[in-house]
């Protein structure tokens, strides 16, 4: 409750009057853990909700390794991977409304979850197509890095090497490019009746004015991630729907609002 009604940064998006852009508080570089540990506190109160959307999560990315062993495209592993980091805000709507239910002292269900993309529908749609177009671009550039690998050497890891450091570049771009773009645009459109312009300019503009803890954060999400897939998809289950809760309490501490909230 502390953060609700201090001075809030200046900064040059909400200076530049391009579109409408919600300010934004302050961060603390501890606040990233803090929304952790609040998202672990939701996962416990909500056990069956967790657990079915945690099963959801790591069915994709299952399906994403059994379609590139399919082709036998091993360069498509990588973007296969950023693609789902970039569908992974669009699909958590449901987590984020398990989190506002809990903030509303509501019991929450996986019905009224499953229906919070209704909320802000054209422009949740109009998200979600963004993304799709950002997939689909990613998907692109990672094909041509694939025309580019010469087909009579062996797929071993010496030969891959370049084209993996290559990849991973460009993945990373593109990956901080969505970051900026989504961290927290899918709370706003759910909670708040704005335009997708409005939602993604406030996004960006509170990830560019807390540099240091959601560069954290970002951390925080990307070795998530990575245990997901070290774990072969089975730690998903857990853990991200616990990121998927955190998101919605780092945007509660992020976006400024005139009045109060019940729960932190």
């Amino acid at each position: 409750m502390s953060k609700e009604f201090e001075k809030l940064p200046e900064n040059a998006i909400t200076q530049s009057g391009i579109s409408r852009v919600i300010p934004c508080r302050e961060l603390d570089v501890g606040d990233p853990i803090k929304w952790l540990s609040l998202g672990l506190q939701d996962a416990r109160q909500a056990p069956v909700i967790t657990v079915f959307y945690g099963i959801m999560f790591a069915l994709i990315p299952w399906g994403i390794s059994v379609m590139v062993a399919l082709t036998g495209w091993h360069l498509v592993i990588l973007p296969a991977l950023v693609c789902f980091m970039m569908l992974g805000p669009f699909l958590a709507a449901g987590l984020y409304d398990v989190a506002w239910e809990f903030e509303k002292q509501h019991q929450p269900t996986i019905r009224h979850s499953l229906r919070a993309i209704k909320r802000n529908a054209v422009n949740e749609w109009a998200f979600g197509l963004m993304l799709m177009i950002m997939m689909i671009f990613w998907l692109r550039v990672a094909a041509l890095l694939h025309a580019f690998y010469p087909q009579y050497l062996d797929p071993n890891l010496n030969n891959l090497f370049p084209f993996l450091v290559i990849g991973t570049v460009i993945g990373a771009f593109f990956t901080a490019v969505v970051f900026f773009l989504t961290a927290f645009t899918q709370p706003i459109l759910m909670e708040r009746k704005v335009d997708l312009a409005t939602a993604v300019l406030t996004s960006i503009n509170a990830v560019w004015s807390n540099k240091i803890p959601m560069l954290i954060w970002a951390a925080i999400i990307f070795s998530v991630v990575a245990m997901g897939f070290v774990t072969g998809f089975i730690g998903f289950i857990i853990l991200m729907p616990i990121i998927g809760y955190a998101s919605w309490h780092a945007y509660i501490d992020t976006i400024a609002i005139k009045r109060g909230r019940n729960f932190e």
